[in-house]
């Protein structure tokens, strides 16, 4: 499996937020994007995701039993500042419809199995509103769980968890990385991963569009 960037450039609104981005990422390859705040990387995630069309360039997914011209969202799962999940529905009935929407097979965990997986095992009859920003944060990593996707795009994924759960986290993508996934997080923090690629998006340093660091 190959996920390639290519020429990539972004606007948000008519600010031209990046340009000229290019990088290929491999199986157990993982991309760690860092920068200031405003610097083009949850916008970067979101142009690979699908849910915002690049300004130039493309973003490709190849391998075995990919047909050409496949859409590379249709291999991601996205996590994002927000959760993606409904506070008036239960935890399970959450997972149980991200596991359907996104298809459980090819190595994807039931949902009791992904709860225990990041340590919350025996709360899924609660609300998802119940619970603290730790556990709801928790609770939206297991729906990379309960569907298989071999690219894992994260943004600030260790947002509102403790230590404990930094560590749970780190290990669960350097698993998906040696079953041969793929990663790219953007984030300020350290995600306690080795041998990275890293990017390092400084934005926008001048009055043209041509002037960039």
């Amino acid at each position: 499996m190959l996920l390639s960037a290519e020429g990539l450039a972004a606007r948000r609104g008519e600010e031209l937020i990046f340009s000229n981005l290019s990088f290929d990422l491999g199986m157990g390859e993982a991309l760690v994007v860092t920068g200031r705040n405003g610097s083009g990387k949850s916008t970067l995630l979101r142009v690979i995701a699908g849910l915002l069309a690049p300004e130039a360039g493309r973003v490709t997914f190849s391998g075995a039993g990919v047909e050409p011209g496949a859409r590379p969202r249709e291999f991601c799962h996205y996590l994002g500042h927000r959760n993606a999940m409904k506070r008036e529905l239960t935890v399970f009935e959450n997972l149980a419809f991200w596991k359907s929407f996104q298809g459980g097979s090819g190595g994807a965990l039931d949902i009791d199995e992904a709860a225990e997986t990041v340590g919350l095992g025996g709360i899924l009859h609660l609300p998802y509103g119940y619970l603290s920003a730790g556990q709801q944060r928790r609770f939206a990593i297991a729906r990379l769980l309960v569907a298989h996707r071999p690219v894992w795009l994260l943004d600030e994924p260790t947002a509102a968890l403790d230590a404990d759960s930094d560590r749970m986290f780190a290990g669960l993508v350097k698993r998906h990385l040696a079953e041969g996934g793929i990663a790219l997080a953007a984030t300020h923090q350290p995600l306690g991963l080795e041998k990275v690629q890293e990017l390092r998006m400084t934005g926008f340093s001048g009055v043209n569009a041509d002037v960039w660091e």
